[in-house]
C-alpha cells in the first residue's frame, strides 16, 4: 500500500500492486504452454507387424467371422449382410443358441477408419460376443514359426517378387 505525502486529505491510498500478480500469471502461462502440447498429442503407437500368426480356425458351425471391407460393407462368414442386420444376426448366433464359446473373429480392411472397427466390436459385444479375435495376414516374405500352423512351411512371396524367389 502506498502513502501519499502531499498536503491533501491525508488518508491512505489503496492501489493494488500488480507486479506479483503479473509474475504469477506469466508463470502459469509458461506452464500451460509447455504442458498443453503434451496433453493434445495423445497416444502415438504404430501397430505391430504380424509375422508369426497362426491361421484362425475355420469351422463353419462354431467359428463366426465378421468382416468389413474398405467401403464399410459388412460380411458375416464371407456372406454380405446389411449393417442393420448385423446385431440381430450376432444375437441369434451368440444368445439364442447354446454355445461352448462366445468367440468371434473379426477381419477389417487395413485402410478402414478405426472408429468403424470399434463400432463393429461394440455392436458384437452388445449382442453376446465375449471375446473378439482379430484376423491379420502373414507379413509377405516370411514364414510362420507357430507350432501347428498349416501354412508354416511355405513362405508368402512379397508383392512384386518373381515366382520362386529371387535368383
Amino acid at each position: 500500500m502506498a502513502m501519499s505525502s502531499g498536503g491533501g486529505s491525508g488518508g491512505v491510498a489503496s492501489t493494488p500492486n500488480v507486479t506479483p500478480m503479473v509474475d504469477v500469471m506469466l508463470v502459469l502461462l509458461i506452464i500451460f504452454m509447455v504442458v498443453a502440447p503434451a496433453l493434445l498429442a495423445g497416444f502415438n503407437a504404430e501397430p505391430p507387424i504380424a509375422q508369426n500368426i497362426k491361421d484362425h480356425p475355420e469351422d463353419d458351425k462354431t467359428d463366426q467371422v465378421l468382416g468389413i471391407d474398405k467401403d464399410g460393407k459388412f460380411y458375416l462368414n464371407k456372406k454380405p449382410i446389411k449393417p442393420e442386420d448385423v446385431g440381430p444376426a450376432l444375437k441369434h448366433i451368440y444368445v439364442d443358441q447354446t454355445r461352448d464359446d462366445y468367440i468371434m473373429y473379426f477381419k477389417a480392411d487395413k485402410n478402414l477408419d478405426y472408429s468403424k472397427v470399434l463400432d463393429a466390436m461394440d455392436l458384437a459385444m452388445k449382442n453376446g460376443v465375449r471375446v473378439v479375435g482379430m484376423i491379420s495376414d502373414q507379413k509377405p516374405g516370411t514364414i510362420s514359426t507357430v507350432v501347428g500352423d498349416t501354412k508354416s512351411t511355405v513362405a508368402i512371396p512379397a508383392p512384386g517378387a518373381p515366382p520362386g524367389g529371387a535368383k
